[in-house]
């Protein structure tokens, strides 16, 4: 099973419904250190960008336990080499000296910032926090800031922090995820304050799509943790069911981050479109959840099996049924998911990929399917 293609396929359909499509990815890493195991050179970051036609990317360290300076050195300089593939952030640690570094990387070509209070274990109420954002502040420069799991509610430091210092461009990264249940109703009065997509929970970006006006969310997909292709397949087509126009989409996957990373003003395009009714797929909403938890399941390292098992089960439909095509979408995609787990060990991701392209199927059925072979 050549999974890159089963990608570049639902990639294609997501160019072909939004013409005039672009990717600029918000969030993506460097690093051979980090403790939990990943790891990415510069030419695996530049191959991953060059399958999806991506435009550029924000980029920054992973973990790195020694500390920050050589490794915001290498990415910096690595983006240098790039032309203009890579706008380099420099990672900085509130409790070691993260003012001095962040003025030193951004004098020798850093633009932006990147916090991660759950590696770092700090909250932004951290007074070292304070003077970075001054520091953004005055240079209009972004801010981006882990949100995802594993860390404690972090919105509330956030939206003062956006409210202060209103030239910063304030980034969680995860989709907010942490504090999404409130943090989108402050939003709508913060126009600095964005987030970016790199999460995979359905239900999560629906939310994000749904509550969040679109020009303050960005696409992204956390690489290595993520592909860029895989994410913008199904990150436009659940902003597709969310509503969103062609002019969003583009804003999101690529027009506002080539602002932020010009420093240019950031656009607007339109409120957020809301909770809205829609006809009840009961048995597609159904797999989509079960899809989901057997996910979870294997993302967490456990095998799934059972509740994927029911996945399956709950696609077995009538064929007269107005949501059947749909269903034979997420079906394929299922034998396509066990044809690669096949030829893979248990702890290889890589096919979970094709598990997120079913659970987002089961969840858009308002949007086009692509034409399989």
């Amino acid at each position: 099973m050549d999974i890159g293609a089963v990608t570049s396929l639902w990639l294609d359909a997501a160019r072909a419904q939004v013409p005039g499509l672009e990717l600029f990815d918000a969030h993506t890493h460097l690093g051979q250190n980090d403790p939990d195991g990943f790891k990415q050179t510069p030419e695996e970051l530049t191959a991953t960008l060059q399958s999806a036609a991506a435009r550029g990317c924000f980029v920054f360290p992973m973990h790195e336990p020694d500390g920050y300076p050589p490794a915001n050195d290498m990415v910096i300089g690595m983006a240098k080499d790039s032309g203009g593939l890579m706008v380099p952030f420099c990672r900085v640690d509130p409790k070691d000296g993260a003012l001095q570094e962040a003025e030193r990387a951004l004098a020798i070509g850093a633009r932006g910032i990147k916090l991660h209070p759950r590696a770092e274990t700090f909250e932004l109420d951290h007074p070292e926090i304070r003077k970075l954002f001054a520091l953004a502040d005055e240079r209009s420069l972004p801010v981006l800031i882990h949100a995802g799991r594993g860390i404690p509610a972090l919105g509330r430091h956030a939206v003062e922090l956006a409210g202060e210092f209103p030239n910063a461009r304030v980034i969680l990264a995860h989709a907010g995820v942490c504090d999404l249940g409130w943090i989108w109703r402050a939003a709508a009065e913060l126009p600095n304050l964005l987030f970016d997509s790199s999460w995979w929970i359905t239900a999560d970006l629906m939310a994000l799509f749904k509550l969040v006006p679109p020009a303050q969310i960005l696409f992204a997909s956390d690489a290595p943790y993520g592909s860029t292709s895989l994410s913008a397949a199904f990150q436009v087509r659940l902003a597709s069911q969310a509503g969103w126009t062609p002019e969003q989409v583009r804003l999101f996957t690529s027009g506002q981050s080539e602002r932020i990373a010009a420093g240019d003003p950031l656009a607007v395009c339109g409120p957020a479109k809301g909770e809205s009714e829609r006809a009840e797929h009961l048995l597609l909403d159904r797999a989509a959840e079960l899809l989901q938890m057997g996910l979870y399941m294997r993302f967490r390292g456990g095998d799934g099996d059972e509740i994927l098992s029911l996945a399956r089960l709950a696609c077995e439909v009538p064929d007269s049924i107005d949501d059947a095509p749909v269903f034979s979408v997420v079906r394929r995609l299922l034998d396509d998911f066990d044809e690669a787990a096949a030829q893979t060990t248990p702890e290889d991701r890589e096919p979970l990929r094709l598990l997120i392209l079913a659970a987002v199927v089961a969840r858009t059925p308002d949007v086009p399917l692509p034409l399989l072979p």
